[in-house]
């Protein structure tokens, strides 16, 4: 493998990884042994396993964003545009190896001195938030600064419990919930 499928090939692995049993409760070993490559190999393309675990938030980040934003880009204007977001979580949730969000069961794990972590985790919950915002002003005419802000953060906060309580309750009825109470939040859409 070339070096930057390599790397990619490190940064998936590592990912699922992560996903399925943890960031700390991964070691180092598993993930040399999985993606067959030597521990040096692995370290000449992450400096330290704290570099690899915001690789593979970057990378599922930036998958999960261009796919909402696909996603919504399909939709009719207005109210479907708006609820796009809980659609595309029902389908993620439909997906095999479903585990609620990898940022918050990230997380989750942190300790008091991963703040790196931490920043890089804030950071990619308000691109969301802020792209929620950008579909709300684009689908909801008339609308302050303040009432805008209104919505989508309480679409964001409706979106995060639904996506961990499918995943606490190993069942999709929080998803349905939230897209139901969403719907209010935006009566002139």
């Amino acid at each position: 493998m070339q070096s930057p499928e390599l790397h990619q090939h490190i940064i998936v692995t590592a990912g699922k990884l992560f996903y399925s049993q943890g960031y700390h409760s991964t070691g180092i070993n598993e993930i040399v042994d999985t993606c067959n490559i030597a521990k040096a190999t692995l370290y000449g393309h992450f400096k330290s396993k704290e570099d690899l675990c915001i690789a593979y938030l970057d990378h599922r980040h930036h998958q999960f964003l261009e796919r909402l934003k696909g996603f919504v880009a399909k939709k009719q204007p207005g109210k479907t545009q708006l609820l796009a977001l809980f659609e595309l979580l029902q389908d993620m949730y439909r997906e095999e190896n479903f585990e609620g969000c990898w940022c918050l069961k990230t997380f989750g794990e942190l300790g008091p001195n991963e703040a790196k972590i931490r920043a890089v985790i804030q950071k990619q919950k308000k691109e969301l938030l802020l792209f929620i915002g950008e579909v709300v002003g684009d689908n909801v005419p008339n609308l302050s600064k303040a009432e805008t802000e209104k919505i989508s953060g309480g679409l964001y906060l409706l979106y995060e419990s639904a996506i961990t309580e499918s995943n606490l309750f190993k069942n999709d009825w929080p998803i349905y919930m939230a897209k139901n109470i969403a719907s209010t939040l935006f009566p002139k859409a």
